[in-house]
């Protein structure tokens, strides 16, 4: 059970980390407006992928942080969902990542 609890707990460290200092300020409104808006949100996206992948040891997860973020994000762009559900939803995806690991039993 405390394996389950640290990979839950550097999840949620590690989008923290990619959501608010690895972010900053140009990222987060280069995302939103600019002439390289797609490139920057899936750069960001990117960024929470790569992030899921090292604390998980699986790229398939990381993939599919990387796919998930990068469209909860588009649809916070477009006015679609509220900062609170944004991040609500970014943490399920967490919760999802460790079921699949435990019943992959890979923790």
């Amino acid at each position: 059970m405390a394996d389950v609890a640290f990979v839950g707990l550097m999840l949620l460290a590690a989008h923290w980390v990619a959501d608010y200092p690895l972010q900053g300020d140009f990222l987060a409104t280069a995302k939103q407006n600019g002439p390289l808006r797609a490139y920057h949100l899936i750069a960001h996206a990117g960024i929470h992928g790569g992030a899921v992948a090292i604390v998980t040891g699986s790229v398939g997860l990381g993939i599919a942080e990387w796919i998930a973020h990068a469209i909860i994000d588009e649809n916070k762009v477009w006015s679609r969902t509220s900062f609170a559900t944004d991040q609500a939803l970014h943490i399920a995806c967490k919760a999802v990542w460790l079921a699949i690991l435990l019943m992959m039993g890979s923790i």
